[in-house]
């Protein structure tokens, strides 16, 4: 996630707590739970309404309609589960959708009061246990590490669980770990930045292998992809799902050398990326997008200064929902994505506003897998 809002110098007090070049080999004994991979079968999808208590009106209302086009798109794949932060709001967004001729029988509103929109990051992670249950589990968030309000986001994964009668297994004490930091294959490999987990914002003192025991047993990962990542560069600490994505079992999506460079991704991380194996030692396919042609500039005529990355997309049933930024390499992107999801429908979403925040459709989208 990228922001010109929050923006920090921290190199110098942030680095990582270890830089470990072993890994921690688990056994099937270690494993406990296993997360399924996005593009498994949904029962829904969760997204946090943005509001006007933290960050204010022009906050919210240059948000809406983002928020809009994702919902009206995401009721004809499956349930929506839409966080609004109380019955004020529900009555708001409700007419916003019916305005909008969005069919409200699929959109399940939860009242929860939140910090801000970044579901990806705070929301429930569903894992299946060993006998197959789908449980909640509740890693810590802490604003990504103190630099941001975080407290009503923090306590999402626990009412959800409360809600829906769902076994919660509560890791929050154990570390610390957004979802937009990770990336999984959906057969143990793991991909991720240690600049963003292990790093002493979130997780001081703790090691790789620390990390790693914590991702087997309750991920069930037993394959690392590690970047370095650079701590203190923009609000996330370098969030893998910016510039690199599972886009299936054997692929990769991510963007040609000179983008990535753009994008501030370290060479040597680059060269750890193009070099990446599976459990199997076997290579991935790689697919290379490119950034938008131009800077992106917001709804509102405010010119970001950088350019767009096309890699934040969601998968969700039968529709890609895909960041668009009025570009000219829109519709390539959105045409190399759908080569990549042949039997679902890409659909562009204009992000130019979210991404003014900080992060794109990936960061404010999560999944609540089919039982």
């Amino acid at each position: 996630m990228r922001t010109t809002i929050f923006l920090f110098a921290l190199t110098a007090i942030v680095f990582f707590s270890c830089k470990e070049k072993e890994s921690y080999q688990p056994t099937e004994e270690d494993i406990l739970y296993r997360m399924p991979e996005e593009s498994e079968l949904h029962e829904g999808t969760w997204l946090q309404w943005p509001h006007e208590y933290q960050y204010g009106l022009d906050y919210r209302d240059r948000l809406d309609d983002t928020w809009v086009a994702m919902t009206s798109e995401l009721v004809t794949s499956e349930t929506v589960h839409l966080v609004v932060y109380n019955e004020a709001e529900k009555s708001r967004v409700s007419d916003l959708l019916t305005l909008a001729e969005v069919e409200l029988t699929n959109i399940d509103f939860k009242i929860y009061k939140t910090d801000d929109v970044w579901t990806r990051d705070n929301g429930p992670i569903y894992v299946r246990d060993a006998d197959n249950k789908l449980v909640i589990e509740n890693w810590g968030f802490n604003g990504w590490g103190n630099k941001a309000d975080y407290e009503n986001c923090n306590a999402i994964p626990e009412q959800i669980a409360a809600d829906q009668n769902r076994t919660l297994v509560d890791i929050s004490g154990d570390i610390v770990n957004e979802g937009g930091s990770v990336e999984i294959d959906g057969n143990g490999t793991l991909m991720a930045c240690k600049s963003s987990i292990i790093n002493n914002n979130r997780n001081r003192g703790m090691s790789q292998v620390d990390i790693e025991k914590l991702f087997a047993k309750y991920l069930g990962i037993t394959n690392y992809i590690w970047l370095d990542g650079v701590a203190g560069l923009e609000i996330t600490d370098m969030h893998i799902d910016g510039f690199a994505r599972f886009g299936n079992s054997t692929t990769i999506v991510t963007m040609d050398k000179d983008d990535l460079l753009e994008w501030e991704i370290p060479q040597s991380d680059i060269d750890i990326l193009y070099a990446s194996t599976n459990n199997n030692g076997v290579a991935y396919n790689f697919i290379k997008i490119p950034l938008t042609q131009n800077n992106v500039v917001t709804t509102y005529g405010k010119d970001l200064g950088y350019k767009g990355s096309y890699i934040n997309y969601y998968i969700a049933n039968t529709k890609v929902l895909v960041p668009n930024y009025n570009d000219p390499n829109d519709e390539s992107a959105n045409q190399m994505i759908q080569d990549i999801y042949p039997n679902r429908t890409v659909v562009g979403i204009d992000v130019r506003n979210l991404y003014a925040n900080g992060g794109m459709i990936h960061c404010v989208t999560q999944q609540q897998p089919e039982e």
